[in-house]
Formats: structure tokens, sequence, C-alpha cells
């Protein structure tokens, strides 16, 4: 026997190559119907499964949405719809916060994606996802001009602000407990975080 063969693996060896998608390749897929009964969201060309969803995010998701809808017009609020990223980011992305605010309900939204900066707030309920939602999503959302971004995570039953957007993230970042109080940026309605988790 070879003694090549009883070598372990390299395991600092490069990553294989692997197909990153277009937009455009992307939009065909969905076209053609090969997503069907699934969900996946295009990040930096790669796929990302949307996977089903466990009870805490889905309870999640509904409170957020209920607190929102009482805040603006129900048709300002999306849940889990894709927004246009950054020019820079936008033949490679297309992300789809687990909810959004519109600061306008525009006609042309019949023809195009609403821009981040056609925002008031993004928000994604992170389980497992926390360090891609608070690291490449925070600055897909930054560069877009998402004015606001929260990620509410699950597992630390905390909720993170993010404010003041810039090209290369979000300039202030806050932590907010399960007892505390969160008011939008230029509102005054206020929201208790544990009112938007799921029950221990």
């Amino acid at each position: 026997m070879s003694a090549a063969l009883l070598l372990p693996p390299q395991t600092g060896a490069e990553a294989l190559p692997r197909k990153r998608f277009t937009r455009e390749e992307f939009d065909r897929l969905i076209e053609t119907g090969f997503f069907e009964g699934q969900r996946y969201e295009l990040i930096d060309g790669d796929l990302i499964d949307k996977m089903g969803q466990n009870p805490p995010h889905a309870l999640s998701i509904r409170r957020a949405f209920a607190w929102l809808a009482r805040v603006f017009k129900p048709i300002l609020v999306q849940v889990q719809l894709p927004v246009e990223a950054s020019a820079a980011d936008r033949r490679r992305s297309v992300p789809e916060p687990d909810l959004s605010v519109l600061a306008e309900d525009k006609p042309e939204f019949a023809r195009r994606l609403p821009r981040g900066d056609e925002l008031l707030l993004a928000i994604e309920i992170a389980d497992s996802s926390a360090a891609f939602d608070m690291s490449r999503k925070a600055a897909l959302y930054a560069a877009a001009g998402v004015p606001e971004y929260w990620v509410l995570e699950l597992p630390h039953r905390r909720l993170v602000v993010h404010r003041e957007p810039s090209e290369v993230g979000y300039r202030l970042i806050r932590f907010f407990a399960e007892g505390d109080t969160v008011t939008l940026e230029n509102r005054t309605e206020t929201v208790r975080v544990g009112d938007l988790l799921p029950p221990e």
C-alpha cells in the first residue's frame, strides 16, 4: 500500500469551486418554477436556504407584525418579501428580511422592488442565523440605505438595533434586553422587547 494513502486529509486546502448565481439566473429559475415549494434568498451569489421556520421563529414574526400593523398602515408592512440591494450588490444579492416597513406605498412597486432607502425598517428574526444576520445581512442593508435594522436574537432574548447606515455598515448598534422598551427612530410608539419574543 502506498504511504501517500495513509496521510491525513489536507485541512488547509482551498475550497472547491462552486457555482455563484447572478440575479438574472436566480430570477429565471424562479420564473421556471424550479424552486416550487422551496424558499431561497440570493446573497453574494449564494442561494441561502430559507428553511422552514420553527414555532418560536414563526411566533416572533407574528408578534412583530401585529405591533408594526398597529403603528403603520398594514399595506406598508411586508413579511418575507424581497428588497433591492445597493447598486454594488444588486447583481448577486436579493435580500428578503423577515419583516420590513415601507416609507410609502408607491405605484411603481408593481414593476420593481422597493429600494433600501424606501424602507423605514428591516427586521430579521435570528435563531441559528444571528452571526450572518449581524454581519453580511447588516452590511447589505446598510449599503442599500435601510435607515434602521433590527435583529431579534431568540437564543439571547434580546434585540439588536442598527442605525446610521453607511457604505461600510451601521455606525450605531445598540443592544436591548427583554425588559427594555424600544422606539423606532423619529417615532413615539414603543414596544417592549419581551412582547416580540416567544414565551420561555
